[in-house]
């Protein structure tokens, strides 16, 4: 069944809910508490095992949907999740064993760079994705002498990675290049300790194209097109009031999602010439330039009526936030995974006979809309430097440096253009 949130309220203990959207995922009730947990078959022994995901309504669908989803695809990739999580708990506490004996590990190596480097310089969403890769992925070598790593064991690490995520095995490989770069720089193992990471696989880390339907697609770069965005545009009540209205901001500010899910409602203001979002610089892709500066989004048509809703219902605060009270927004990912449930190839046959819930469109997902913004506006005429400062993009070499128009009054005229044009497409 589609998840019920009222129905979920009404369970008793022993009874759970199953999402046939999302198969395995479930919410299970117990005496005290209302679990998800996902359910599935090991790909490695056949059983049957069970994983809990989060506690209801903590934990909201959304998010349980985008939980799911990343141990669906462990699974898929060969992995048990359950196994895996029982190992790296099992690693953890070895390599604490290790560190109080005076062991300097692999483990003590990864955790001396996470807080004394990227915990200093990168935001908290780099920094929560840096932890996880390093301490997700390095599987045995956790609990080894960060000096005696061999290359052998660096390449096998990575070439092993490299088969079922090539992009993942390169970050990887880039973030304990430098990790090892950090204890050379503090002494924290000798001098002469080869640093593999540099020098395994050089080059031979590139990705073969997004995954759609479980089939490599190559690294096509999709932008809709216009029959396309009618589509999308008419088609967006049938998302979650959330979902739609982060794709609404898309299309008609295209911005970046990180940015837009992170909208405060202190950085909506109405001037002389109309309603601007002015996100700081701090937040931007852009921040650790120098010459960059705040990044000024005009608000226009369904983006400004989008806005000023949420601003009335959530004042200065985030504008997506998980739930009142958490001082969080909600991730970037669950718009992703709303795109995703909704194409013909993801939907359960059940779902696929109402066509409310199917969104019958070649696969795209949400970052799509950003290119179309920016494919579009140049199909309309619009400057490349106008076109480029709309997406937040600084200009490259001597350009930036010099350059220093804000851009403001034709950003406001080419979205003002850009959504008039996107109202026409909806209407045909």
């Amino acid at each position: 069944m589609v998840f019920d949130a009222r129905q979920a309220k009404l369970l008793a203990a022993g009874q759970h809910i199953i999402v046939d959207e999302a198969p395995g995922l479930r919410l299970v009730v117990s005496t005290t508490r209302k679990t998800w947990t996902y359910r599935y078959k090991s790909p490695l022994d056949g059983r049957m095992r069970q994983l809990a995901i989060g506690q209801w309504p903590a934990l909201s669908y959304a998010a349980a949907l985008g939980a799911w989803d990343d141990l669906r695809q462990q699974r898929d990739a060969g992995s048990d999740p359950a196994m895996a999580k029982k190992a790296a708990t099992a690693k953890t506490q070895a390599a604490a064993q290790q560190a109080r004996a005076g062991v300097y590990t692999v483990a003590r190596l990864v955790d001396d760079y996470l807080i004394g480097h990227v915990e200093r310089h990168r935001k908290p969403k780099g920094q929560s994705e840096t932890r996880r890769l390093l301490t997700r992925y390095l599987d045995d070598l956790t609990e080894v002498p960060a000096a005696d790593v061999t290359r052998a064991q660096a390449f096998a690490l990575l070439q092993d990675l490299a088969g079922r995520a090539p992009v993942l095995a390169s970050n990887l490989r880039g973030e304990l290049g430098a990790a090892w770069d950090y204890a050379l720089d503090a002494g924290r193992i000798p001098e002469d300790t080869p640093n593999w990471w540099r020098l395994v696989l050089r080059g031979k880390l590139r990705s073969r194209g997004k995954i759609v339907d479980g089939a490599h697609v190559g690294t096509e770069l999709r932008a809709l097109d216009a029959a396309e965005v009618g589509q999308l545009v008419r088609w967006l009540p049938n998302f979650t009031p959330l979902v739609a209205d982060l794709l609404t901001l898309y299309l008609w500010t295209g911005s970046r999602g990180g940015e837009i899910v992170a909208m405060e409602g202190r950085e909506i203001s109405q001037e002389p010439d109309g309603w601007w979002w002015t996100l700081p610089k701090a937040k931007t892709k852009s921040a650790r330039h120098a010459a960059a500066t705040d990044l000024r989004v005009p608000l226009v048509g369904r983006a400004l009526a989008v806005v000023r809703r949420r601003v009335d219902l959530y004042g200065d605060g985030w504008l997506f936030p998980v739930a009142r009270g958490q001082g969080k927004h909600v991730e970037q990912k669950v718009t992703g995974v709303a795109v995703w449930a909704s194409r013909p190839t993801t939907v359960t046959p059940i779902l696929l006979a109402d066509r409310a819930k199917v969104l019958r469109m070649a696969a795209w997902s949400p970052h799509d809309l950003r290119r179309t913004v920016r494919t579009t506006l140049a199909a309309l005429g619009c400057p490349d430097a106008v076109a480029e400062a709309v997406l937040g993009h600084m200009p490259a070499g001597i350009v930036g440096v010099y350059n220093r128009h804000s851009y403001d009054d034709e950003r406001r005229s080419w979205l003002t253009l850009l959504s008039a044009h996107w109202e026409s497409l909806a209407a045909q």
